[in-house]
């Protein structure tokens, strides 16, 4: 069995984020198996359903220091990333820190911005890091981005490139809520602003031992191999216009692992694959010709790929 402070500090989080977001139990955990995996979160929704809200009704839980950007098509990369002034007391440029060197980088309606401004994430997700004027900064960790963006063709939106959807680790939809939970939404802000309900129940630094305890989940070879004939199956489909990348294997293996111990286990089943499988490759594939001639959905063919490639049977 996995250690204990895992599923007991998931509960607590989960008890505090569900003061402000109502009946959508399901994607909280997703939401939380991402940053246990160290994974980057995209939220692609309508607006107006809860995704800002939920951002920083974690970033309070866990204590994170949280900068938010609202992306239009003026925002420039140096608000992202930081810039360069020249200290006249020192003689010197001086490196000002833009609003991504925080643990939580909220970033609200991405597909909003330009597409200059939109690549000035890309260190930061990838590496942790952020380069100015030839200098680089580290960003503070844990570290995550939590990414909006409207649904496509909505006004004002452009598509994000794909090396740029290939770096989250998941795509998450808010949906409506129900008619009841929609209730409890109005109810539970007749007093206040639910946010400000929200108790702090671990740090930052604690939320970095547990992401190393999920790094640290036993997965056996049966089940990697299990991973990487699934993503195979993503590229040779005809139905896709190219399968998926070598990050999405370690996606789908990171988050495997963080549900295994959401699960209260400490190794991988194919059960755990299987579940992860379409949230961590869906928004990095998109229908060929031939897919979208026939009415098929990405979620559908993925589907199918589950149903076709067996999987191991672990003794």
């Amino acid at each position: 069995m996995t250690d204990p402070k895992i599923t007991t500090a998931s509960q607590q989080i989960l008890q505090q984020v569900r003061q402000a977001i109502s009946g959508k139990d399901r994607v909280l955990v997703w939401v939380l198996a991402a940053m246990l995996a160290r994974g980057h979160i995209l939220l692609e929704d309508i607006p107006g359903v809860g995704k800002t809200t939920m951002a920083l009704a974690f970033s309070k839980a866990l204590q994170l220091s949280c900068n938010r950007v609202q992306f239009t098509p003026d925002v420039l990369p140096s608000d992202v990333t930081g810039y360069s002034v020249l200290d006249q007391s020192q003689g010197k440029m001086v490196y000002q820190p833009g609003a991504v060197l925080c643990n939580l980088f909220l970033a609200d309606e991405l597909n909003r911005a330009t597409s200059r401004t939109q690549s000035a994430l890309l260190e930061a997700m990838e590496e942790g890091q952020v380069t100015v004027d030839g200098v680089t900064h580290p960003i503070p960790k844990p570290f995550l981005v939590m990414a909006t963006q409207n649904p496509t063709g909505a006004a004002g939106t452009q598509l994000l490139p794909d090396s740029q959807m290939d770096r989250f680790l998941i795509r998450l939809e808010m949906g409506y809520p129900e008619p009841q939970a929609e209730v409890q939404m109005v109810r539970s802000r007749q007093d206040g602003d639910p946010l400000k309900k929200i108790d702090p129940v671990m740090t930052g630094a604690v939320m970095q031992q547990l992401q190393e305890l999920v790094a640290q989940t036993f997965i056996s070879d049966l089940v990697v191999h299990y991973i990487v004939e699934l993503v195979t199956a993503t590229r040779k489909s005809p139905l896709f216009t190219r399968g998926v990348s070598p990050r999405a294997t370690l996606a789908i293996t990171a988050l495997s692992k963080a549900i295994a111990r959401l699960r209260d286990r400490d190794f991988v089943l194919p059960e755990d694959v299987q579940e992860c499988f379409v949230h961590a490759t869906a928004h990095r594939l998109q229908l060929s010709q031939e897919g979208v001639s026939k009415n098929l959905t990405v979620e559908g063919v993925l589907q199918d790929i589950l149903k076709t490639v067996p999987a191991p049977q672990l003794k």
